[in-house]
């Protein structure tokens, strides 16, 4: 199955992501990865979902939720240049194995210690899934004491969502050029 990226830009109004949610739910489309928040505008968010599935799959999850009334805008990075990153917080032990093998990995990964305790450190990690899936194997010898990952998120490369651009009504056709037989 392969993994799609969609993002939605919504109204940031109380109960959106929970209608957004039921609504694929109740029609069994699984969301693998969801991101949420605040756009250049606090009065809209933008919603980045994972789903995996075929191209029909992806297209009924698009259609779905372009019906519902607060998603303004919804684009389908199919076939889009696109830059995606995940973030992690990582809580590891460092009794067994001190702090000095840790750091080094962490410093390979470009990932940053951002607390350090008696017996453990937390680490940060942003990056493409499969860098931060890598982190993580490397990591479970130490011992992970505590892991949270938030959703993906994704901008395309030359392709853009803006806030304004979402709200332009589309453009009208343009009736100059046809013809009308009488």
């Amino acid at each position: 199955m392969m993994k799609h990226v969609l993002s939605a830009m919504v109204m940031n109004q109380p109960g959106v992501l929970a209608h957004i949610s039921g609504m694929l739910a109740s029609r069994a489309f699984n969301i693998e990865s969801l991101a949420v928040g605040e756009t250049e505008r606090p009065d809209f968010s933008r919603i980045t979902f994972v789903v995996a599935g075929d191209n029909k799959v992806v297209d009924q999850v698009r259609k779905q939720l372009e019906k519902i009334v607060t998603v303004v805008k919804v684009m389908d990075y199919r076939d889009q240049d696109i830059l995606e990153r995940d973030l992690m917080l990582l809580k590891v032990s460092t009794v067994e194995s001190g702090l000095s093998k840790v750091k080094e990995l962490a410093e390979i990964f470009r990932a940053k210690i951002v607390d350090v305790g008696q017996s453990h450190v937390m680490i940060e990690l942003s990056g493409p899934e499969r860098k931060i899936d890598a982190f993580i194997d490397l990591m479970r010898p130490f011992g992970i004491l505590e892991l949270v990952r938030t959703g993906r998120i994704a901008l395309a490369r030359e392709v853009s969502l803006s806030v304004e651009d979402a709200l332009k009504p589309p453009t009208p056709y343009d009736t100059s050029e046809v013809e009308i037989e009488v």
